[in-house]
């Protein structure tokens, strides 16, 4: 990723529950958000096929695109930039992880309750401000994210998987 390029505020994140919202959610999604093409349910042929499709809209809406992947397999595809541990975007859960990341912004998450992880532990609001405010990094907020939440944590930067269902 360039890092002189600023980061989108807001991100869709993609998943098998959310693939039929997709296209259209990138339509309605503000100009300049951002797209990470996880997809990990496709066999890899139609998953990059799925990915030049829904990169070519989110372009034309003049969002940025990052891969769930390598940075070199990002490369190939033509993303902007990598998601994963080793990534340009690295998702995160702790101090230790947080520590450790190298990359251009984290993702910190569960801040709230998820569809996808029910009953699972969250940081809630205080714990992601404590934990992001040691990050040397931009942090996104994730988990149980939407506009309502996002302006409730007070935090410019979100993602979400399921808020872009609607």
């Amino acid at each position: 990723m360039r890092r002189r390029q600023s980061l989108p505020h807001v991100w869709i994140i993609s998943d098998a529950r959310n693939d039929a919202a997709l296209e259209p959610a990138l339509a309605r999604l503000a100009r300049g958000g951002g797209l990470i093409f996880r997809h990990y349910h496709l066999e890899p042929a139609e998953r990059r096929a799925r990915f030049m499709r829904l990169s070519r809209i989110a372009r034309a809406h003049g969002h940025r695109v990052f891969l769930a992947g390598t940075r070199a397999e990002a490369r190939r595809w033509g993303a902007d930039g990598a998601y994963g541990p080793e990534g340009d975007l690295v998702p995160v859960h702790s101090l230790a992880e947080i520590g450790r990341a190298k990359g251009a912004a984290l993702l910190l998450s569960p801040v709230f309750p998820t569809r996808s992880h029910p009953g699972a532990a969250t940081l809630g609001p205080l714990r992601f401000r404590l934990l992001a405010a040691r990050a040397r990094l931009p942090v996104i907020a994730l988990g149980g994210m939407d506009a309502r939440r996002a302006r409730r944590l007070k935090w410019p930067m979100w993602a979400a998987i399921d808020a872009f269902l609607r």
